[in-house]
């Protein structure tokens, strides 16, 4: 079942919030969010439409770097993301850019969690 491009953003919002909050739980005052569920969830859209739109662009341009380095400059490439979200919407703070890539790795494990769930009920 194809699913439209309205439902992947919604999914990738909800993903981006949950693992959002989870890395925000697990790197302390690496990330702060004012502890309001609004912030989480705004940073959250902010991230997905970061995701959806600038970082097909980025991973073309950093092609070189990403095939050079067997895929690890991805975690470079989703803590841009991460930072890059945290200075668009200002109630988000990352303190870092160290931050940032340890939050690129835990939304990344998050989304690879979901995406399995959601291909295994599918099927």
């Amino acid at each position: 079942m194809n699913k439209g491009p309205l439902y992947r953003l919604l999914v990738r919002w909800v993903v981006c919030s949950v693992g959002l909050w989870i890395a925000a739980e697990v790197l302390g005052s690496g990330i702060t969010y004012e502890s309001r569920l609004g912030v989480i969830i705004i940073a959250g859209l902010v991230l997905a439409i970061i995701n959806a739109i600038l970082r097909p662009v980025i991973i073309i341009l950093s092609l070189p770097a990403i095939l050079f380095s067997l895929g690890l400059f991805m975690i470079v490439i989703n803590g841009f993301t991460v930072y890059l979200a945290s200075k668009l919407y200002h109630p988000l703070h990352v303190t870092n850019f160290w931050a940032a890539m340890l939050a690129g790795i835990i939304i990344g494990l998050v989304n690879y969690l979901v995406t399995a769930i959601l291909e295994k009920r599918e099927v």
